[in-house]
């Protein structure tokens, strides 16, 4: 039987579609994460993630998602292919679909805010947060990542970030010609307004999809977080549209021939300053 000729809901039917299209489907998983409670968060987001769609090609969840924003790094770290990293393994498997997210992990006697880029298959990628929150001391408890991370996944490019890393353009500037921009974050409820402002100025200034996955709730240290998911395309337009500072899983469709069509049309990258970070 052709594809065509499968039923809408058939898993064959859902596959060929995933597979010959050149858009690309990403789940924003908002949660309201329990305080270094990594048991409570996997079964938490598990339970959100049944709520994504199997059109579903990226699940994107929050910085730290089995903690929270915590320093007991000591205390709470898990090795490289921890249990965490494991439960991420069995969602991208279960639901054919990328996951990305970060955790707390050790490596030869160091604690990094390192995020996981775990394909459909078991394979994985990762990236160490380079700027770290010294307002909040993460420098202390944390060692900086030195390099960035492009993934090709279903035909995109994708650059995944860390929170601060957002407020420093150069660290984010698309210099490789990525289509997606992503910023995982625990960004506090009180600088909401810049949390706005600087995804919006990341996907103009980038001619990208930018998508910012943050949580909600009250931290253990009393700080609270009010959400604000969103995605925005190369024009800086807010395509996703759940307004909720609250829990909640949202599917959006990211379109590469728009971001192509746009691209050819004003072609401000080819304008873009050449640099060296060192």
């Amino acid at each position: 039987m052709s594809a065509a000729a499968e039923p809408l809901g058939s898993d064959r039917y859902i596959k060929e579609i995933k597979m010959n299209t050149d858009n690309l489907s990403i789940a924003l998983i908002q949660a309201d994460l329990a305080w270094e409670n990594p048991e409570e968060n996997r079964q938490k987001l598990e339970a959100q993630c049944r709520e994504v769609s199997p059109e579903t090609d990226l699940i994107i969840l929050p910085e730290m998602f089995p903690t929270g924003f915590s320093m007991q790094a000591e205390k709470l770290a898990e090795t490289a292919e921890g249990e965490s990293f494991q439960w991420m393994k069995k969602l991208a498997k279960t639901k054919d679909a990328a996951v990305t997210g970060s955790i707390i992990s050790s490596e030869n006697g160091n604690y990094y805010n390192r995020l996981y880029f775990v394909f459909p298959n078991g394979d994985h990628e990762t990236y160490d947060k380079k700027h770290l929150f010294t307002f909040a001391d993460e420098h202390k408890h944390y060692s900086a990542g030195k390099e960035r991370l492009i993934v090709e996944y279903k035909g995109w490019k994708i650059c995944p970030l860390v929170c601060y890393d957002l407020r420093f353009p150069v660290w984010a500037r698309n210099t490789e010609d990525f289509d997606l921009l992503i910023f995982i974050a625990n960004w506090p409820a009180k600088r909401s307004d810049a949390w706005n402002t600087l995804l919006k100025a990341r996907a103009i200034e980038n001619m990208c999809y930018v998508a910012g996955i943050n949580r909600v709730g009250v931290d253990g240290n009393d700080l609270p977080y009010n959400g604000h998911s969103a995605v925005y395309d190369v024009l800086g337009k807010q395509i996703s549209t759940t307004e909720k500072e609250s829990v909640f899983t949202e599917t959006v469709e990211l379109k590469k021939e728009d971001l192509e069509q746009a691209r050819n049309q004003f072609s401000f990258l080819k304008d873009r300053d050449g640099f060296e970070l060192t």
